[in-house]
């Protein structure tokens, strides 16, 4: 294959590459998963320890010291306030977490450009891969959390992956976008990681977006985490459907930025060898 030739760009060629390589993806995000935590004593473990330390410390600063309350209900738990932020932490840290690595990527697997014949395309879709699986390992310490402070689990969790599946989607189109540009600009990854921390404290994560002047509420609402994460707080902690309409909007959204950051990725490939 010749590095420098043209690539397909179509939506069809997407569905394709991601279909043909699908158990390479497994096997290499299962790859980057094991070697995060490689020679470390507790291993994979600390997968788990991580979000349960995170818990605690949120559950202890914000009922505790500071005994925050989320709404205006005076019968709130003092746990409740640390729930609610600790599932916005799980939706901001799945989106920043792959961003913050995808500038990076085609430079941190140089080989795969120039040595071998390998789909670089599919390398976003590892690093979500992998990412999905700390959110995942999140999720489930939030509902034994919310399971032992509330003694049982809403039962809408059921709709847990339709609200992620259009945040995901969008994540992986725009870090085809940021997997190119970091190549060519190469202050994109400070860049980003400033965007990502901006994102945390313009997302209703810290609070909700009624506690904001209404003049402002447009300027969060045109977060794209702001939908996910007030919509997967309804399904997870409040017990109320989500909104099916604007959950099938976002998506049609994020598919077609899905592949404007792969026909994008795809068109600017034929120049990575000649960086690197």
């Amino acid at each position: 294959m010749n590095p420098h030739a043209a690539q397909r760009i179509s939506f069809q060629a997407l569905l394709s590459s991601l279909w043909h390589n699908r158990q390479l993806i497994f096997q290499m995000a299962r790859r980057d998963v094991i070697g995060r935590y490689k020679g470390s004593v507790f291993g994979l473990a600390w997968s788990f320890f991580n979000p349960i330390f995170l818990l605690v410390i949120y559950t202890f600063v914000f009922s505790v010291v500071f005994q925050s309350r989320w709404g205006t209900d005076p019968n709130e738990s003092k746990t409740q306030f640390a729930i609610v932020l600790f599932s916005g932490m799980i939706v901001h840290g799945l989106f920043s977490e792959v961003l913050n690595r995808s500038s990076g990527l085609i430079l941190s697997n140089k080989n795969y450009v120039k040595r071998v014949v390998f789909p670089l395309e599919i390398l976003p879709v590892i690093e979500i891969c992998a990412a999905l699986f700390h959110s995942m390992i999140s999720l489930g310490v939030l509902l034994c959390a919310y399971a032992i402070f509330n003694g049982n689990i809403q039962w809408t969790v059921i709709f847990v992956p339709l609200v992620f599946l259009p945040l995901i989607i969008l994540t992986l189109g725009i870090s085809w976008f940021l997997a190119s540009l970091g190549l060519y600009v190469r202050d994109m990854g400070q860049t980003v990681s400033i965007l990502t921390m901006v994102l945390m404290f313009m997302s209703p994560v810290f609070y909700p977006v009624s506690r904001l002047p209404p003049e402002f509420q447009p300027w969060l609402l045109a977060n794209p985490l702001t939908f996910i994460i007030e919509q997967a707080r309804e399904v997870i902690i409040w017990g109320h459907l989500p909104d099916f309409t604007g959950l099938l909007i976002y998506t049609g959204v994020a598919i077609l930025i899905a592949w404007l950051g792969f026909a994008w990725f795809q068109k600017t490939r034929k120049g990575f060898a000649d960086v690197i």
